[in-house]
């Protein structure tokens, strides 16, 4: 990161109180940026946010960004440069049953934002934050590549190509490349793997699940043991974002779709995540699949992330092993009762250093 890029840089993050964006809150407010966030209260608890006193760290706006109006309001007097758009409904299951609010929340939402940007005038970048599971996913081998068919088999992930596909349009159509001059503004989505994190307790996810287990002495239910994910620490997926914003104040090249995730060897199953967890936590835990039915979920996903590589000179800085590591180390510090703002201080002061 180029701190003197953004130091004083009023930045504003849909959904600061969730797990991503507190974490993105957390660093940006040690780069020196003026942080701003936008959402409704957090929905789990515990949450990041309130352990960490993520409020002290930005100005808060409590807002639901499926109001246009307020939303449009809120930017036009914040006025930001970069706009980092995280907000959306994003568990697979909860889509199937309640698709509306998906939909309402990943595409309305999204195009409220686009919106608010076009509106206030002053955004010179803006990070739209989708998913790896935006792809017509056919559980090949090889990692799917940012101009590859956007699909969805699910709502959650249908709408989220709805969305990359508002984001094209609005690129193509407000803030082309060829009048970067006139409107000197840049769009890009960004799509990555599975993130993990100390902090996150948000339901219906396996770390998550994992965490809770631990804590409460019983045994984890997995649902698919054999789907392989990109699995990535949250910090890793970050620093591509941060990258990319800096890169796209230069030119209008950067703008686009962007894969960030993990190396190619740290797409894993299931099962061994939750093994490896065990081994490093200590306890005595155990798994079990469940053996109920389930809506679909893709058994196997990987992306492609030369683009990243070659042109941003990005590369994941933690391994697998690493991220888990510091997901139990997140964990094991806040259960004896250490102050979880330090310990995710310190955890990206480890990652820059690294």
């Amino acid at each position: 990161m180029n701190p003197s890029f953004w130091k004083n840089k009023r930045v504003l993050i849909t959904v600061h109180t969730g797990f991503k964006g507190a974490w993105l809150s957390l660093w940006l407010e040690r780069l020196g940026a003026e942080v701003h966030g936008v959402s409704l209260p957090p929905k789990d608890s515990p949450n990041l946010f309130e352990k960490a006193s993520i409020h002290s760290v930005l100005s808060h706006h409590c807002l639901d960004i499926r109001n246009s109006e307020q939303l449009g309001q809120l930017l036009t007097r914040i006025q930001p440069e970069i706009v980092f758009h995280l907000a959306a409904q994003s568990l697979v299951r909860y889509s199937y049953e309640n698709p509306l609010e998906t939909y309402e929340t990943n595409v309305i939402g999204t195009l409220n934002v686009l919106e608010a940007v076009r509106a206030a005038g002053s955004v010179r970048q803006a990070i739209i934050i989708t998913t790896d599971k935006v792809y017509e996913n056919h559980e090949r081998d090889a990692g799917y590549k940012e101009h590859e068919p956007l699909g969805g088999h699910d709502p959650y992930s249908s709408s989220k190509a709805c969305a990359e596909l508002l984001v094209s349009s609005y690129r193509r159509s407000f803030f082309p490349d060829s009048l970067f001059d006139q409107h000197k503004m840049s769009i890009a989505s960004v799509r990555a793997g599975n993130v993990i994190g100390g902090g996150d307790w948000a339901k219906d996810r396996l770390i998550p699940d994992f965490v809770r287990a631990i804590e409460s002495g019983s045994d984890i239910v997995i649902r698919n043991p054999s789907a392989v994910r990109p699995w990535q620490h949250v910090l890793d997926a970050l620093s591509g974002y941060l990258a990319l914003t800096e890169a796209m104040s230069t030119q209008p090249g950067f703008a686009g779709a962007w894969n960030f995730g993990p190396a190619e060897n740290d797409a894993r199953p299931v099962r061994w995540i939750v093994e490896k967890m065990i081994s490093l936590s200590g306890k005595q835990v155990s798994w079990s699949q469940d053996g109920g039915e389930h809506p679909h979920e893709a058994g196997y996903l990987r992306l492609d992330c030369r683009k990243a590589n070659e042109e941003l000179d990005w590369q994941p800085t933690w391994s697998l092993d690493s991220a888990l590591e510091k997901v139990v180390e997140w964990h094991l510090a806040d259960a004896s009762g250490r102050d979880a703002r330090e310990t995710s201080i310190k955890q990206i002061e480890d990652y820059m250093n690294a």
